[in-house]
C-alpha cells in the first residue's frame, strides 16, 4: 500500500460516512450502520497505509544516516 491508496481510502471513508448520515436522516438504521462500518473499515485501512509509509520513511531515514560520511 501506498499513500494513493490512503487517499482513495479516505474518499471512500467521506462518501461512507455521508451515505450514513442520510440514512440516518432517512430513517433507514440498518443502512446508516452498514455504511458506518464500511467507512470505519476504509479508515482502518488509510491509517494502515500511511502507519506503512512513515515506517518506510523512518527505515530509510536510519540507513541514510547510518552510512559513513564520503
Amino acid at each position: 500500500m501506498n499513500l494513493d491508496e490512503a487517499e482513495r481510502q479516505l474518499e471512500a471513508a467521506i462518501h461512507d460516512a455521508r451515505v450514513a448520515f442520510d440514512s440516518i436522516a432517512l430513517g433507514n438504521l440498518e443502512q446508516a450502520h452498514t455504511n458506518a462500518i464500511t467507512a470505519r473499515a476504509s479508515v482502518d485501512s488509510a491509517e494502515n497505509a500511511i502507519r506503512i509509509a512513515l515506517e518506510n520513511e523512518e527505515r530509510e531515514r536510519a540507513e541514510e544516516e547510518s552510512k559513513p560520511a564520503e
